[in-house]
């Protein structure tokens, strides 16, 4: 006998499963944390709560398989810079954030997230401890990885077990790797080639194959990264890396841009996921990810915001629509990108690309409740012809209606149940941005 915890009546699920299921009027059970009952018609038993979905879309919430939470407090400032001035801006800045400011930063951003309806993030940046405490406390599931850069000499001498980042890498994995039954996992990070050298790849990268944990770092992000490279060493940037073994297991790539396409097989034979994130390169006036071009090469794809300072905001709803759009624009044709697919690379690919493919994703008996209501009463939800389609292109983060996460809801109607969004927001305001904004220029 079946004793659910929750039951979502009358409800129209996107399995997202291998069959790519839409069940309409469906019922949908979570017991203990997954889902334990997918049927047209109701279970025997009475559930302990019954979530009424009639108008609703039930579907596994997003994974953003990039981003940097403690960058909330970052929103909108260089907006209108150039790349290279945005960046200079965002340095100065960001060397003032504290770990007290950048808890409240990342705790705003995960509000943020499940509003929106994401349920998992991958986050390379600094403060991964403020970061980890605020991914903690929300219930949200998180990837974290420190974003590892050196710049010393190649010739200086380099020890990983006295290397300042490694070791707080190792000190991050040995107190939060596996957290909460694996809803907080350490990858290992590193910023970007150009930030760092040799040792410190390998370094990484024979640390990551001890722990088997995965990597996050930037790669071939724009035409200019991967030039420099050649004209340094005589390699692409994907090339370079490879020659020195950094591609690990599980190795996420945000970026991909300007790769060679021998490259881009290269790093599918690897199985390294590239990500995506269509709205923050157009954001910059960069092109995107060639999701055509890296998908045929053998590459997983995933989506991504980048930070909500690169983004404007961690709506993955905006996401799917402009890498679709952009796909689409690329191929000359509409049919290159089918909704089912992007909404694939926003939740199951993700899901892989954090090693998590086989808990989440997905809707389907035995895997983690990690699901997202989805409100189509709204006008511009209406008429609904297909449910794929409208997600992708006519819903908004603000559709999301319920965000659950391992059967325990995180968001809901306006409701936090794990944040106090006040004290967040009050935090921010009282402390945060008045560090800030302290003498700036």
């Amino acid at each position: 006998m079946i004793n659910l915890d929750t039951l979502i009546a009358n409800v129209t699920l996107v399995t997202m499963n291998e069959k790519m299921e839409v069940l309409f009027g469906a019922y949908l059970g979570v017991q203990d944390g997954k889902i334990a009952y997918i049927g047209k018609t109701p279970p025997e038993e009475q559930p302990k709560t019954i979530i009424e979905g009639t108008g609703m879309v039930a579907m596994p919430g997003f994974v953003n398989c990039h981003t940097h939470l403690a960058t909330t407090a970052l929103r909108n400032i260089t907006d209108d810079a150039s790349r290279a001035e945005a960046l200079e801006q965002q340095l100065k800045l960001q060397d003032k954030l504290d770990e007290r400011s950048a808890r409240a930063s990342a705790l705003l951003g995960i509000a943020e997230c499940l509003r929106f309806g994401t349920t998992s993030v991958s986050d390379l940046y600094y403060y991964t401890e403020a970061t980890a405490q605020a991914v903690a406390q929300s219930g949200i599931k998180a990837n974290l990885a420190l974003s590892a850069y050196r710049f010393e000499d190649q010739n200086e001498e380099f020890d990983f077990e006295k290397d300042a980042q490694c070791q707080e890498q190792c000190r991050l994995y040995e107190k939060w790797n596996g957290f909460d039954d694996g809803r907080i996992r350490i990858d290992a990070g590193l910023y970007a080639e150009y930030t760092s050298n040799y040792q410190l790849w390998e370094g990484l990268s024979a640390w990551a194959r001890e722990k088997d944990i995965g990597l996050q770092l930037h790669l071939a992000e724009t035409a200019q990264e991967q030039e420099d490279c050649l004209d340094r060493t005589g390699l692409g940037v994907a090339e370079l890396l490879d020659a020195h073994h950094l591609f690990v297991p599980g190795t996420t790539a945000t970026g991909c841009v300007a790769l060679e396409e021998h490259e881009r097989k290269r790093l599918g034979e690897h199985k390294v996921s590239a990500v995506s994130t269509p709205v923050a390169n157009a954001k910059a006036g960069m092109p995107a990810t060639p999701i055509l071009e890296t998908v045929k090469a053998g590459m997983n794809v995933a989506l991504g915001t980048g930070g909500a300072n690169e983004c404007g905001n961690l709506d993955m709803f905006e996401v799917m629509r402009w890498a679709a759009m952009q796909a689409r624009l690329s191929g000359g044709d509409a049919n290159a990108m089918p909704a089912s697919a992007i909404l694939m690379m926003a939740t199951t690919c993700g899901a892989r690309a954090q090693g998590r493919g086989e808990q989440t994703g997905m809707l389907k008996e035995g895997m983690a409740a990690d699901i997202i209501l989805v409100d189509f009463s709204a006008p511009h939800l209406m008429p609904c012809h297909d449910v794929m389609n409208a997600l992708v292109f006519s819903a908004k983060g603000g559709d999301v209606a319920m965000t659950m996460v391992d059967g325990k809801i995180l968001y809901q109607n306006g409701s936090f149940p794990t944040l106090d969004l006040g004290s967040v927001v009050q935090e921010m305001m009282e402390y945060a941005i008045p560090r800030l904004m302290e003498n700036k220029e």
